[in-house]
């Protein structure tokens, strides 16, 4: 069996064709995609990613692999499968779709049991047919149509494996200590930006009204301290006042959200006189 997975916009809707083993063929082609299963072959397991959160910036793309575990008392002959975003797998409420980019490439681990992965490419500069993204996928509602076929003809389709899966949307942080150098007790100015990919627009924009904390490292100690929590303004600037005590440095960090992923800024030295 070959899973082969195409997603094309027609008249403005999503028509997608999975064609399982022949013997599936015959299931009712037509939106909404049902599971559906023959026989006696299961499907195991699923791993997306290699089990972590996908980050995916705004120009470069992401690869992704997709992997199911599958068992045929006969064997696996082949599984794969695909993410989608929506409510349902259904024209009209299916809205993101990443599909594999090539047929898939199967480990045996026992005479019933095989693994199968598919690679999937992301690419953030495309429309969300064409493996693209757009801001309403970030976050946790992904699911995988996965399917697995077996040597005797069997198969198993489910169209909604939940894997908590999550697409992030990467994220940027800055610092910057002036004045450089300063005076002891003089007045410090952190400042710095929070930034993320915006995938309907395809630019960095500032992260508004977020915490971040703002964290300090005496020269020679060898952990930072938080010295207090800013948040980001309307634009995603940070800025705050400190008192010089010391040499060192600063840095901001933030701990990141179900759409952002947590991201630490380079540090900034300063040089106290």
């Amino acid at each position: 069996m070959r899973i082969r997975t195409t997603v094309a916009v027609v008249s403005g809707a999503v028509a997608l064709s999975a064609l399982v083993a022949p013997a599936a063929q015959a299931a009712d082609p037509e939106f909404p995609l049902r599971n559906a299963q023959r026989g006696d072959t299961k499907i195991t397991k699923v791993v997306v990613n290699g089990g972590k959160d996908i980050v995916v910036g705004t120009t470069a793309k992401k690869k992704v692999t997709l992997a199911v575990t599958a068992t045929d008392p006969k064997g696996i002959d082949g599984a794969g499968g695909l993410l989608w975003h929506g409510t349902r797998f259904t024209e009209g409420q299916l809205d993101g779709v990443l599909a594999p980019v090539a047929d898939e490439t199967c480990e045996k681990l026992s005479a019933s049991t095989s693994t199968c992965t598919v690679a999937i490419t992301v690419n953030p500069r495309a429309a969300w047919e064409n493996n693209g993204l757009g801001n309403h996928m970030a976050g946790s509602g992904w699911k995988v149509l996965a399917a697995a076929g077996g040597k005797d003809d069997d198969y198993v389709v489910r169209v909604a494996y939940k894997t908590g899966i999550t697409l992030k949307r990467a994220a940027r942080l800055t610092v910057n200590a002036t004045p450089e150098p300063v005076r002891k007790g003089r007045t410090l100015t952190v400042s710095g930006a929070l930034t993320r990919a915006n995938w309907d627009t395809k630019k960095y924009a500032g992260y508004t009204g977020q915490p971040v904390k703002l964290q300090f490292k005496k020269k020679g100690a060898s952990a930072y301290t938080t010295v207090k929590t800013v948040k980001s303004d309307a634009r995603g600037n940070l800025r705050t006042t400190v008192k010089a005590s010391a040499d060192g440095t600063f840095r901001y960090v933030f701990a990141g959200t179900s759409t952002t992923p947590a991201v630490t800024s380079q540090g900034d030295a300063v040089d106290v006189r």
